[in-house]
């Protein structure tokens, strides 16, 4: 079964993340595309289902499976084809938005064409939510469709993992798989050598690496962890004292707490609170 959309590319909505074309292939046997460098000019990510495949890149063959991916960059030479004997079946995206390049590029998906997804089926979820808002309403909801469009490559950029991946890549992503982790204790007292040790190097040498992969150092991202729950709780807990919700937040000494939040949030926690009653 063959099921895709295709969309006129518009030009005046260049802040927008659009879809020209998305679709779904199923066992694909006759499946094969080839296009020059300098022939597609849009951003592209396909993603396999069942079945395998291959891709070429510079002459050389690489076979994919369920949970593999290929990302395209605008202008690059493309040519992928399903295999006759296990044809694949797989889901794909064409897109375009003026702010893409520099995003992909900046986040590192710039260097590789060939990525692995552990959690597919979050991607297959969104995926089908954008092919079905493209069937439903084509370009007639924009706003809705570029939500989606963005919901679909924010999930692909999140999960996704290089196939040919250095150690260096490798270490950056032990950092960015620990930040869920830290943000969820970051009330608890920080223990800099715990959190390296999850990562497997050197305080040191943590410290450097969590630089490099949040522009941030290690406590600065706790603060910012702890602002946004100290926020919630001033919100959804108004019992509690600003002393009390000081300490859930991981401030034991409350004017220290006054003195972070100010310099965060730009008003004390108290006229945080009043500004929402």
């Amino acid at each position: 079964m063959y099921r895709q959309v295709l969309l006129p590319t518009l030009k005046k909505h260049e802040y927008m993340i659009l879809p020209e074309s998305v679709g779904c292939y199923e066992s694909a046997k006759d499946h094969a595309v080839y296009r020059e460098a300098g022939s597609l000019d849009n951003f592209s990510i396909h993603f396999i289902l069942s079945g395998s495949g291959f891709l070429e890149i510079e002459g050389k063959q690489y076979t994919l499976h369920r949970g593999d991916a290929f990302l395209y960059f605008p202008q690059q030479e493309q040519r992928y084809y399903s295999s006759t004997k296990d044809p694949w079946s797989i889901r794909w995206v064409h897109f375009y938005g003026s702010t893409l390049h520099s995003f992909l590029s900046e986040t590192g998906f710039g260097r590789f064409i060939l990525w692995r997804l552990p959690d597919i089926a979050k991607l297959e979820k969104v995926h089908e939510k954008l092919l079905q808002e493209a069937d439903d309403n084509s370009f007639l909801q924009l706003i809705q469709l570029s939500t989606i469009t963005y919901s679909f490559l924010a999930t692909f950029t999140n999960i996704a993992v290089p196939m040919e991946s250095t150690s260096k890549q490798e270490l950056d992503l032990r950092i960015q798989a620990l930040l869920p982790k830290m943000q969820e204790k970051a009330p608890e007292p920080f223990d800099l050598e715990y959190w390296a040790k999850e990562t497997g190097v050197s305080t040191y040498y943590f410290c450097r690496l969590f630089k490099r992969v949040t522009q941030m150092t290690p406590m600065a991202f706790v603060t910012l962890c702890r602002m946004q729950w100290s926020k919630q709780l001033l919100l959804e807990e108004r019992k509690l004292t600003i002393k009390e919700i000081a300490e859930k937040s991981g401030y034991p000494n409350p004017s220290y707490f006054n003195k972070l939040f100010l310099e965060n949030e730009g008003m004390t926690p108290t006229k945080y609170r009043q500004m929402y009653v």
